[in-house]
């Protein structure tokens, strides 16, 4: 880990694109300023671990899943000789 020190209206910068600035700091808390492109998705760390976790989760497929949403599926794209109704020449 690389540890560095900054004052208030200092930065830093991660590649050519992604600068970090010291904004202010109070006490124990230090507040940070990021530009970085839009494509460059930022999280604080919490909350970029529940979204790995919920993505972690979604993954998981259940075999009765993909029963259900074959069942669905089948429904919605039934065909039109099947709902009773007739076929074009």
């Amino acid at each position: 880990m690389l540890v560095l020190s900054r004052q208030r209206d200092e930065s830093i910068m991660i590649g050519d694109q992604i600068e970090i600035t010291v904004v202010d700091i109070r006490s124990d808390k230090v507040r940070l300023g990021i530009s970085a492109p839009r494509t460059v998705h930022v999280h604080r760390k919490e909350i970029f671990d529940s979204i790995r976790l919920e993505n972690m989760e979604a993954s998981r497929v259940q075999v009765e899943d993909l029963a259900e949403a074959d069942d669905h599926l089948r429904n919605i794209f039934e065909r039109p000789e099947r709902r009773g109704m007739r076929q074009r020449p």
